[in-house]
This record gives structure tokens, C-alpha cells and sequence, in this order.
């Protein structure tokens, strides 16, 4: 899945004498968790910020499914883990109340910070970044949120904390990745670098006080191949890219508390309640069949060992020392100046080093691929702390080396009797290598890991083409000269049965050294009854470049959607079909694309019918089911997929990149009120249809008794975000189905349906609009949810920040210094609190409690001086306040400090 590039210091081994007592705090502290306490001991809390592990994500809930890798850490090394948020996860769905944006924000940071206390982690540090929906675009992530700004904080936080291992998620634009994720994982591979950098963010080390950090080891969650259950799994784990570095920890292990930690991660999934966690089910009771949390390495800047199937493996040369390994601090990786090498050609690579203390002389024992020739043998002098000894060699590449595959060089590095052993990849290329012009989205992610170092990602996402059935589209293969000569040859494309390409093959011609080309074939889908969407699958063709003879296949694939003309009608929006109004076929809308199989047709399925008048689009989706999802008040009418409902939606010129450029309706049935409801979600523009698409209408007809709905709906072209291409607008109808009452979905069906499909306009269906002239509609830009909850609306977030002595949202401490004056006091039905500040600015005072639970809070402007503040806490519960905490932001600033204080004794 995921890989490498160039500690911070970590002077003991994990598991040794010097951490008994740690190891000691966190068996009580397990033994409290598993007791049902609330809390750790306060010497587990006093250890500070000072972390081991570093887990990097976009919303809360991305770390939970390496929750039982972290706790088993913890238990058995005492590694302490903290988890960096981006955004609050306020975009998402509310299964548990009517709260949405910064509200829901607040909720889901309480369930993460429960749910990752199962494993003994308690930092949590949110970044105040919005979550503005789902999409699979990083380049909209990177528009909405100010990447540069993310990146300073990120930076910071490593730079506070230092961590030794980071874990994130998966940079890569695969199907169905939500673009949040892509540029959190981005965001983290970016820090790995900078925060080891004296020059990156250079404010935080001459003004605050900050030193460089050089993260040892960076991971991604997951892996591509094939897995396994049992003890084992971390041994039996099969790559998809043979070259990936992956480790797993299984999760079959037993806590403290007696259970296996795969049911302890359950259990905690289950406190992301607001996103449906909750009805999680336990996992097989026997240890047998329970797998590994695999991790894929990204980056190693020290010594570990290869295909490791040891549970701490991942933590070793940053944070553990094997027997006869160098010790923990010392850096050994490889670098070339190229990914991409040619048969016959010469690469260097440069070993790095460096001590974590003084010893020598030190060697580098190179180990080389078959047939490569090179130096076996490279010294390195003598090492150094904080000094970094390189040596560069130069390598050639056999004539005769086999095209398009991965290659791995290792150094194993020897000093002061002891040992440690890194390895690099490099891919063998041809000459001139032909490959399917990228998605935008994806030729934008191959820039960004070329300029990390990360090339190797590049097998995350495979070259794919959509193609509407029985349609024509134009298939560009992008040539790229990678030699010191001219070339020349042809390209051809084997295609599989059922397409067909407008010529054989196609020549290029005196292609430059290092230069670019391309060619470009017309391709047709020449069998219209072949399957399309998911039920169809990638159908897998080869591009097949010639260079002066010479032969070499590169794979992609194309994807067949749907495609249909709709004809001209003028229905009447009542949710019912009368004669006449919809005079072209049903598309089928039972396919599933995400979710639980329907136990047949009358569990869910459904179709929908089409007709287009001079100014409006017309809908029509007929619903099978066999139970009502809940029944929401109108008022909570959004975020459809939590019950029964339909989405409509439309791409008007069928070439949009991301859902921003989008209309999308989701439509539900019935409210509590009695009729139906629409909201527009994840689109151009978001939010209950009366103010974000005044002019569409919708009627719906619900049976009785009940075994589905009908869901009609009239949408203006004039409402649509730009003008209609008649000839090829993307469409998609999708249906959600619940079976439950609170408020989560099972399955979700559609026309075109792939995985993530909801944020993939290139895979939805293709749509003609016979004979219609488009009234022209100005180009509307998209509007983006804004709110976001910030660390001093969350006394969590202050208390957190206060004991640890760090600026809120990943930002500096202030230069105000703000106190509480005194002891906070009870009086009658509120805490008064005193405030001494040095400057201007605004406090956010909370009156907590157990848990650091708000009881009461208010927003008051601070001048110079002392400011006395009244909080008041509803009637009855100032009993159960336990401190005051004071969230403090400066004008103009983003992040801030937090204060806290415990409350005097008595009323």
C-alpha cells in the first residue's frame, strides 16, 4: 500500500529495566479500563507529552481500526500513542441527535477520545480544520483547507511531541478514498520530512523554542494482498507489490483484562456512536480466526528487520533495539537520485548514516538485485551523533534486466560488533514506456509523490478508463523516453473481447532524450450487452510499446457505466406515473454497490424512469422494500444515507472532476410530519432544498401497507451548477435502504455503482438528452460548509492542553499570558472564575467536570487586568463541577493556550 526517505532520540529500549515502572503504571491503568474506571492514574497522566507513536488522520474514528495494535504497545512496551485529528469529523452523519457542524464536531471528539482511552491513549490533538463532506478529491481538500497552514501545525505537533513512529492513512487517490484521508496521510509523510528540517517552518525553532525531530519509522494503516487469521497472520501476509514493506500485529493477543484486543477495539468502535459504530458486532470468539492490523512502511530513516513478524516489529531501531542491533537513534537509509532506472544503465546510491552515539569504524554491506554490479562493501567512516556520514557508489543495470517490475537494494550496516539493515526500491523500466493517461486526480497525486520521494505509491491506483456502453471515447497513451537516444516505434492496445480500437496500432517517432509524447486511440465498446458497473469488474487490456524492436506490456483497464436517452415529456410532480409522462425504459437501480446484500428483491430494489421538458430534468424512482428506516422530524432532514431515502445525481457536462460541480438531491420518502423532504449534500451547494434549489420539486407515495415508495422529482436546469452538454450529461440514481430504527444504513443500490461511487463523477452513467437545446446556465461557483468547532469551544481540548502545556489546534502559545487569579469558587448556581491577562483577547471559561464533562460554559473579551467571569451551571449540578477551564485565543490568531484550575472546596 504504502513507503521510504531521511530520529529522534530515543535513549533506552522500550521493555527494559528503566521503563518497569511505566510498564507498572499501565498494567493498573488496564486493570482500571477494564474495571469500567474513568481514568488513568494521574502518574500515567504527569508522563506528558513526550510520545512514542503518532497516529496522523483526517476525522475521528480513522484511528480505530488500529486501536488493538496501540493498546496491545501499551500494555506490553508501555508505548505511549497520541492521535492528531485534522478536522472534528463535523461533515458526517449524526446517528445519535439533530446536532450537525461544530456541535457534532464536539460530539464525535468525546466519543474519539473514549473510544481511544480503551487503549491507554490520551492525547488527542485537533487541528479545528473543517470536514466539508465526503469527496475523493485531495486537490478540493487542498482548496478548502490551507494545506500550508495544516502543515506548520502538523509540524509543530511532531515537533512537541516527538514521536518516534508516525502511522497515517493512504495518500493515494484509490477508488472510493475519501480526499480528507489522502491529504491528512499527505500531510504526514510532509512532516516526516519538515519537522526533521532546521530550515522548514524556522519560526518554530528561533522563536519558540522548538528543535528539528527526525521521526524514525512512518507506516500507512493498511495493506494490499492477501491476509490471513491466527497467530500467524503477521508471518503469512502475501503483498500485492512483492517490494511493499508490510507488518501486522495480530489482534487475537489477550489484555490484561482477559479479552483478545480485537474485542477491545469493538468495543471502543462502538463509542463512535454518532457515525452508527454502535451496533458493531463482536468478533469471532475464537483467537483463530481473528487477523493482523496490517501496516504498510512509507519511510524509515534507521535499521529494522525485513518481513519482521514480531508485534513490536514496526517499533524497532526507533524506539526498541534487537539483540545484536545498533542501538536506537542510529539512521541508516539508501537514496537514488531516480525511481524509474532503464536496462544498461548506471544509478547512485547514497548511503546515509548516523550515530546515536560515537563508535566505528562503521561498513555498509550492499546487497544487489541478480545480475547488478556494483560495490558489495562502502565504509563509512565513523559516526556521530547528530552528524550525517554519506557515501555515494554507482551501480549498473544489467542489458538484459526484465521490464516493469520492482527491484530492491539492501545495506546492512556493521559498527562496534553490532548490525542493522535497510533496503530501497527502484523499478526497471523500458526505454520508452507507454501508460494510460491519468485521471486528474490521479495524475495530480503522481506529482506529489514524485516530489516527496515516494514514486513507488504509484501501484495504489490502477490506470483506468470508463467508457459508456456501447459508446466511443478517446484513450490517450502518454510515452516518456527514459534513455540517452532518440527513439522510435509504436504503440498498440490488446483489447479484451467486446472492444474495439480505431486502428492496430499507432507509431511515435524521434521521441527525445527524456522527452514526453503520446498517442491517442479512438476505443469502442462494440458489444452493448456486456455488464457494466461493479457487476461487469475492470476488463484489463495491454498497452504494448515497441522501441527499435524491442517489446514491452504496460496493464490498465476500462470500466463500462451505464448509458441511456431520455426522451421528452412534461410529467406532474405527485408521485405518481400517469400515461404519457415517462415514455422511455426503466433503468435498473438493484445493483449493489455498497453494504449488506438485500435478502431479495423485496428487501430492496428499485428502478427509476426519465423525461426531460424545455427548462427541467424529471424523475421518477421506484422503491421495494420491506421495512421503513427511521422516520426523521423534517427538521433533520439530511445526511440521507442514515435511513430510507433516494440521491439524484447530475454531472451536466459528464466531465466534472469532483462532486463540487455537481448537483446532488437526496430525497427522503417521509418525515414525521407526514411529507417528504429534500436536502442537497456534497455538491456545488449543500443544505435543505428550500434554500439550496427553491425551484426543484418532489412528491412522494408511500404504500400502504407498506412495501416501498415512490419518489418523484422535477429538477430546473436553470438550478443545475452549469449548462447541460445534451450529449453526454452524467447521471446516477442511487438508493439508500434501512432496516433499522436508529438511524443506520444497511445497503445501498444504484445504476452505476462502484465502491465510493457518490464521489466519483467520472463512474457515474452517461445520459442523452435527444434533440434538447440547453437553456444557458452562468457557471456557479461551489459553496463549502465553513463551521468548524475550535479547541477552545472543546474543554477537552483545553484540560488536555493546559496539563501539557501546548498552544490549542496545533498552533504556538500565545504571547498573552493569561492565569487563573486565584481559586475558582462555587456561588449558588454558578462558578465564578477570576482571570488575569496581560493583553487583549477572548476566554472561553467552562465549568467541568468528572471526565472534563462541560457543565456550563461562556465567552467573555479579556482586557489587561483582572476580569471576573460568572458561569452559570444549570440548577442542581454545581455540586458536580470539579475545576474551571479557560480556553484563551488572541485576536487574529488560530489556536491559543489553555488554562486550568481546580474549584475551592465547599459551595
Amino acid at each position: 500500500m504504502l513507503r521510504p526517505r531521511p530520529l529522534g532520540r530515543r535513549e533506552t529500549e522500550v521493555g527494559r529495566a528503566d521503563v518497569r515502572g511505566s510498564l507498572a503504571v499501565a498494567a493498573v491503568a488496564f486493570a482500571a479500563l477494564a474495571a469500567g474506571a474513568g481514568g488513568l492514574p494521574a502518574a500515567a497522566e504527569a508522563r506528558g507529552p513526550d510520545l512514542d507513536v503518532l497516529f496522523i488522520g483526517a476525522h475521528p474514528d480513522d484511528e480505530a481500526g488500529g486501536i488493538s495494535t496501540y493498546g496491545t504497545w501499551a500494555e506490553e512496551r508501555a508505548v505511549q500513542t497520541g492521535v492528531l485529528t485534522i478536522t472534528r469529523g463535523e461533515g458526517g452523519g449524526n446517528a445519535v441527535g439533530p446536532e450537525e457542524g461544530p456541535p457534532l464536531g464536539l460530539i464525535r471528539e468525546n466519543e474519539e477520545r473514549r473510544a481511544v482511552r480503551r487503549a491507554n491513549v490520551r492525547s488527542v490533538f485537533n487541528l479545528d480544520e473543517v470536514d466539508f463532506y465526503y469527496t475523493v478529491s485531495a486537490p478540493l481538500t487542498d482548496e478548502v483547507w490551507d494545506d500550508r497552514a495544516t502543515l506548520e501545525r502538523v509540524v509543530r505537533v511532531v515537533r512537541e511531541t516527538r514521536p518516534n513512529v508516525i502511522v497515517t492513512m493512504n495518500p493515494a487517490p484509490a477508488p472510493g478514498n475519501h480526499g480528507h484521508h489522502q491529504v491528512a496521510a499527505r500531510l504526514a509523510v510532509e512532516a516526516y520530512e519538515a519537522a526533521a528540517g532546521p530550515r522548514a517552518f524556522r519560526d518554530q525553532i528561533t522563536r519558540e523554542g522548538l528543535r528539528p525531530w527526525r521521526v524514525g519509522r512512518l507506516f500507512g494503516d493498511g495493506a494490499e494482498g492477501e491476509g490471513a487469521t491466527g497467530r500467524d497472520c503477521p508471518s503469512r501476509f502475501k503483498p500485492a507489490e512483492p517490494t511493499d514493506e508490510v507488518f501486522g500485529v495480530w489482534s487475537g493477543r489477550r489484555s490484561l483484562s482477559g479479552r483478545t484486543w480485537a474485542q477491545i477495539e469493538v468495543e471502543a468502535q462502538r463509542e463512535y456512536a454518532s457515525q452508527g459504530w454502535s451496533v458493531f458486532e463482536d468478533p469471532p470468539a475464537d483467537p483463530a480466526k481473528l487477523d493482523c492490523d496490517e501496516f504498510t512502511q512509507l519511510a524509515a530513516r534507521v535499521p529494522y528487520t525485513p518481513a519482521d513478524p514480531r508485534r513490536d516489529a514496526m517499533l524497532e531501531g526507533a524506539l526498541r533495539e534487537r539483540p545484536g542491533g545498533l542501538p536506537v537513534g542510529t539512521e541508516l537509509f539508501l537514496t537514488t537520485g531516480r525511481f524509474d532506472v532503464v536496462p544498461g544503465s548506471r544509478v547512485a546510491l547514497i548511503v546515509h548514516a548516523r550515530g546515536a552515539r560515537r563508535f566505528g569504524p562503521a561498513v555498509a554491506r550492499l546487497r544487489l538485485p541478480a545480475g547488478w554490479s556494483g560495490p558489495r562493501r562502502v565504509a563509512l567512516g565513523r559516526l556521530r551523533p547528530g552528524r550525517e556520514t554519506t557515501a555515494t557508489v554507482r551501480l549498473a543495470v544489467p542489458g538484459g534486466a526484465r521490464v516493469n517490475r520492482r527491484v530492491r537494494v539492501g545495506a546492512t550496516l556493521r559498527a562496534g560488533g553490532r548490525e542493522g539493515t535497510t533496503r530501497h526500491v527502484l523499478r526497471i523500466v523500458p526505454p520508452v514506456r507507454g501508460t494510460l493517461e491519468p485521471l486528474p486526480q490521479v495524475a495530480e497525486f503522481g506529482a506529489w509523490a514524485a516530489r516527496t520521494g515516494l514514486e513507488r505509491l504509484d501501484t495504489l491506483v490502477k490506470p483506468v478508463a470508463t467508457l459508456p456502453s456501447g459508446g466511443t471515447r478517446a484513450l490517450r497513451v502518454e510515452l516518456r523516453n527514459r534513455s540517452r537516444e532518440r527513439r522510435s516505434g509504436t504503440v498498440a492496445l490488446r483489447l479484451p473481447a467486446g472492444f474495439a480500437a480505431d486502428a492496430p496500432s499507432k507509431p511515435y517517432d524521434a521521441l527525445a532524450p527524456g522527452g514526453r509524447g503520446s498517442v491517442t486511440f479512438q476505443v469502442t465498446n462494440t458489444d452493448p450487452a456486456l455488464e457494466t458497473s461493479e457487476q461487469g469488474g475492470d476488463r484489463g487490456f495491454d498497452i504494448v510499446t515497441t522501441t527499435d524492436g524491442a517489446e514491452s506490456t504496460e496493464r490498465a483497464a476500462l470500466e463500462l457505466v451505464p448509458a441511456t436517452t431520455i426522451p421528452r415529456a412534461a410529467p406532474v410532480v405527485d408521485g405518481v406515473e400517469s400515461p404519457g409522462e415517462y415514455p422511455g425504459a426503466a433503468i435498473d437501480l438493484s445493483r449493489k454497490w455498497e453494504g449488506d446484500d438485500p435478502d431479495g428483491a423485496a428487501d430492496a430494489s428499485g428502478s427509476a424512469k426519465l423525461a426531460w421538458s424545455a427548462d427541467a430534468l424529471h424523475v421518477l424512482v421506484r422503491v421495494t422494500d420491506d421495512v421503513l428506516g427511521t422516520v426523521l422530524p423534517a427538521g433533520d432532514a439530511k445526511r440521507h444515507w442514515r435511513t430510507d431515502s433516494v440521491e439524484i445525481a447530475v454531472d451536466p457536462r459528464g466531465d466534472a472532476e469532483n462532486t463540487s460541480r455537481t448537483y446532488k438531491l437526496g430525497v427522503f420518502p417521509v418525515t414525521r410530519e407526514g411529507g417528504p423532504a429534500a436536502a442537497r449534500d456534497a455538491d456545488n451547494r449543500q443544505g435543505p432544498a428550500a434554500q439550496t434549489a427553491p425551484g426543484t420539486r418532489f412528491a412522494s407515495r408511500v404504500a400502504d401497507p407498506y412495501d416501498g415508495y415512490t419518489v418523484e422529482v422535477s429538477i430546473p436546469f436553470a438550478e443545475l451548477p452549469v449548462t447541460v452538454a445534451p450529449g453526454g450529461m452524467g447521471l446516477n440514481v442511487f438508493i439508500y435502504d434501512s432496516d433499522t430504527q436508529d438511524k443506520t444504513g444497511q445497503t445501498r443500490l444504484g445504476w452505476s455503482t462502484w465502491g465510493g461511487v457518490q464521489g466519483d463523477p467520472y463512474r457515474w452513467g452517461r445520459a442523452t438528452l435527444a434533440g434538447f437545446t440547453p437553456p444557458a446556465v452562468p457557471a456557479a461557483d461551489p459553496v463549502f460548509p465553513r463551521g468548524a468547532a475550535g479547541s477552545v469551544d472543546s474543554p477537552q481540548s483545553i484540560a488536555q492542553a493546559a496539563r501539557q502545556r501546548l498552544g490549542l489546534s496545533g498552533g504556538p502559545r500565545p504571547g498573552t499570558r493569561v492565569r487563573i487569579h486565584g481559586r475558582p469558587r462555587r456561588t449558588g448556581d454558578a462558578l465564578v472564575v477570576r482571570l488575569r491577562s496581560s493583553g487583549r483577547g477572548a476566554a472561553h471559561v467552562f465549568a467541568i467536570g468528572a471526565g472534563d464533562r462541560d457543565l456550563g460554559s461562556r465567552v467573555v473579551a479579556l482586557r489587561p487586568g483582572v476580569t471576573r467571569v460568572r458561569v452559570r451551571v444549570p440548577t442542581g449540578r454545581i455540586g458536580l463541577v470539579r475545576r474551571a477551564a479557560v480556553g484563551f485565543e488572541a485576536p487574529g490568531s488560530r489556536g491559543g493556550l489553555g488554562v486550568l484550575a481546580r474549584v475551592a472546596p465547599g459551595r
